[in-house]
């Protein structure tokens, strides 16, 4: 049975909108074809319809959330320069750090789940962190930053630590931490 909420959305958007939910809460293994459908208020053959596998709607939601830290960049960049762009993106992961339900990042967490580097996930994975470390590339340099692959390769590793660290442990402490290393980044 659907609801009328159900009835408003199109159905490809009801499996993202279903994945995205239970993959970050539950692990992308640990949700099969038949939860997705029955969560998500369609049959088997529309969720074939419009992906391929499960691995297909798997790449599909990383690259929504890729497209949400995409826009989430972007309006950071069109508001701030420089120094001010660079701390305004720490503190973008600091914030995400803080918010209820944070369980690690969605990229990690999948890269966990498939091990081999020449899988379509991990692929997808692998792309969203080459954007990722090129923002930040060439946000360092805007900064001033002397040497801004070496910055940039060096905001990637404390991101990924802050997004462990921030499902670990206190993320108000991680996000503070975060800032203060990109803060001494800057300044070395």
């Amino acid at each position: 049975m659907t609801t009328g909420a159900t009835e408003r959305t199109h159905p490809r958007e009801r499996l993202l909108d279903t994945a995205g939910r239970l993959f970050y809460a539950q692990g992308i293994q640990a949700v099969g074809v038949e939860q997705l459908v029955t969560e998500a208020g369609v049959t088997r053959a529309t969720f074939y319809r419009h992906f391929a596998s499960k691995d297909g709607l798997v790449a599909a939601y990383l690259e929504a959330r890729g497209a949400g830290v995409a826009d989430a960049v972007a309006a950071i960049l069109a508001a701030h320069r420089g120094r001010d762009a660079l701390l305004a993106l720490m503190d973008m992961i600091g914030d995400t750090l803080c918010r209820p339900g944070f369980r690690g990042c969605g990229f990690l967490n999948a890269a966990a789940e498939y091990p081999d580097p020449a899988h379509p996930v991990r692929v997808r994975i692998a792309e969203h962190r080459r954007w990722f470390h090129g923002v930040l590339r060439t946000v360092a340099g805007d900064a001033g930053h002397p040497d801004p692959e070496r910055a940039a390769r060096t905001l990637v590793l404390l991101r990924d630590g802050a997004m462990v660290g921030g499902s670990l442990d206190d993320p108000r402490t991680i996000r503070a931490t975060l800032r203060e290393a990109a803060e001494n980044l800057l300044t070395a």
